[in-house]
């Protein structure tokens, strides 16, 4: 397909709100549409949380791609939402094809958050959520700068290109073993409270979500692929915090307890 193909447009439309993380049914949706906006003459796509397979019919060609989705890709909601407003102006008729493509090249780029933004918004999130399952203004405090130790640990393993459950793992022991410390250098009140703020960062809440969708949709397959990964992330985090503080009881005599 060239690169003014309106089947070859939809694919990569499709493509960007995947590997953001978008649902399955808003991709397969957002495909058909602009497929039907520039008449395509026949249209059939099958999407997956790991791949698109799209067919069609375009000024009497037959084309056929396979998409594998990259699973580590990051979340960008603002993409998403990008993306589904150009496919909205398409609809409408305001772009060529070719017009399309250039507005889907900017989509592409637009950044993440930079590190000091990332950064503070881990912290100030783990605070907030240590106070408000109950902890202390301390906790809180503590619950700040495990949030900071983390987010920091998180943007190395990314560069590392470390396996997202082993990130999950070490990062979840790492803020418990920062919250431990400071609990028993008497700056904290309760670890728990502490350790909930601190992991919420790494809480699978956007996978979880999206399976369910999934699901309703219809979409079991991709729901139950994403409710797996959920769990198995939700799991290496109870496994790392686990395995830090019973470490850390043992050697203090049950402080910690």
């Amino acid at each position: 397909m060239n690169k003014t193909s309106a089947l070859e447009l939809s694919f990569q439309m499709g493509e960007v709100l995947l590997k953001n993380g978008a649902e399955i049914s808003r991709v397969q949706e957002t495909m058909e549409r602009v497929a039907t906006a520039y008449e395509i003459d026949t249209f059939n796509v099958y999407v997956l949380t790991n791949a698109i397979f799209a067919t069609g019919v375009e000024q009497g060609v037959e084309h056929a791609a396979r998409l594998k989705h990259v699973p580590s890709t990051a979340i960008h909601f603002g993409r998403i939402s990008a993306v589904n407003q150009l496919s909205r102006e398409i609809v409408q008729g305001r772009h060529t094809v070719e017009e399309a493509f250039a507005v889907l090249e900017q989509v592409r780029d637009m950044p993440y958050s930079t590190l000091p933004l990332a950064v503070l918004a881990c912290a100030v999130g783990s605070a907030c959520f240590s106070y408000l399952f109950g902890g202390s203004w301390r906790d809180a405090l503590i619950a700040f700068f495990c949030g900071i130790a983390l987010e920091l640990y998180l943007y190395w393993t990314g560069r590392k290109g470390l396996s997202k459950f082993l990130t999950n793992l070490s990062a979840s022991a790492l803020v418990t073993f920062c919250g431990a410390v400071f609990l028993l250098l008497g700056l904290g009140d309760n670890m728990d409270k502490i350790i909930i703020g601190s992991i919420i960062r790494l809480v699978p809440g956007v996978a979880l979500t999206t399976s369910i969708r999934d699901f309703f949709n219809g979409d079991y397959l991709s729901g139950a692929i994403r409710m797996l990964d959920a769990v198995l992330v939700g799991g290496c985090i109870a496994v790392g915090v686990g395995v830090v503080v019973r470490a850390l009881s043992l050697l203090t005599g049950g402080a910690l307890l």
